[in-house]
């Protein structure tokens, strides 16, 4: 048999996405729940709740759909024709689709193209609630398993490297990027996907936190050293210190080690580099308030830091 994930791989988006704004548009009043989702991607980016966490809230606004099953007949009636016609040349009578999006939503489509195996997310269609976890990753072999034990897959069909643990149990597995189906192991994924992660948005957050820290420890010492490049450097070793503590717990989810923290401060060398020079230059030449030109230096210097800290601080054995 052949196993294919859904969103993005034969279908062409994220189907609960779609599904979420068709809603949006027809009951308003979803609108009334965005606050508290928006609270808890938050706090899930920050490591505090689970993906199951978040989506099960984001789920919530099912409540507000009086009568789900119309809606999902009509949803596909507008979208069936985002299922690839590469899937539809290759489909056979035994494929099996394993997706992360709740099942409800999915049976309805898969009932129409004349698939009969389907794992999914168990979302209750009423209130949004789980049964279970989330079906992504790993979770996607082990539903798998007890579903259909003695399952053999040939080939295995994702968009997404993700679903690794699936490819690994093919006999031949393939990403899909739009139309184009590509060997697994021949898939190079573009170095700015880095920055499309929950990793980077923790960074964000966490940078936010350093920057007003910068500027903060930087303005302090600015008052009793009058040079201000001079009294960037102690601020800018203070925040860091904060830094490296966050983006341990928060960003990477390490422990605290000595060895990380000297390669932390090694990492921030390009950093600092960059940052001074700013400094210097608004210093030397616009002659501007200095909270500005350590507020700019702080910003500019993001993306820089966040690639040298990932694949040398806290990059992850294989």
């Amino acid at each position: 048999m052949n196993i294919y994930d859904f969103d993005e791989t034969i279908y062409n988006g994220d189907s609960t996405r779609d599904f979420y704004f068709y809603c949006l548009k027809k009951y308003p009043k979803i609108l009334l729940d965005v606050p508290r989702m928006a609270w808890t991607f938050f706090l899930y980016i920050l490591g505090v709740v689970t993906k199951t966490r978040f989506k099960q809230t984001m789920y919530r606004f099912l409540r507000r759909v009086p009568d789900i099953d119309a809606a999902t007949d009509d949803f596909w009636n507008k979208h069936e024709n985002n299922i690839k016609k590469w899937y539809k040349d290759r489909q056979k009578e035994d494929d099996v689709i394993i997706s992360a999006s709740p099942e409800f939503l999915l049976s309805p489509i898969c009932a129409r193209l004349g698939i009969k195996n389907l794992i999914a997310s168990k979302v209750n269609k009423h209130d949004g609630k789980y049964t279970g976890v989330n079906c992504h990753g790993e979770e996607k072999v082990a539903r798998l398993n007890k579903a259909m034990p003695d399952a053999h897959c040939e080939e295995f069909y994702s968009d997404s490297l993700s679903d690794a643990p699936l490819a690994e149990i093919a006999d031949t597995a393939y990403i899909v990027r739009r139309d184009a189906v590509l060997p697994w192991d021949e898939y190079k994924p573009s170095k700015l996907k880095m920055f499309f992660t929950r990793e980077f948005l923790a960074f964000l957050i966490v940078g936010v936190i350093n920057t007003l820290s910068n500027v903060i420890f930087s303005t302090i010492y600015s008052l009793f050293i009058p040079d201000t490049t001079l009294a960037f450097f102690p601020g800018y070793i203070t925040s860091n210190v904060v830094s490296y503590i966050l983006n341990s717990f928060v960003t990477f989810k390490e422990k605290l080690s000595f060895v990380k923290f000297v390669k932390f401060f090694i990492s921030y060398i390009p950093n600092f580099i960059i940052q001074t020079v700013i400094v210097w230059l608004f210093d030397r030449f616009i002659h501007g308030p200095s909270i500005i030109a350590y507020a700019l230096a702080a910003i500019i210097g993001v993306p820089v830091t966040f690639v040298f800290m990932k694949i040398f601080t806290f990059r992850k054995k294989k």
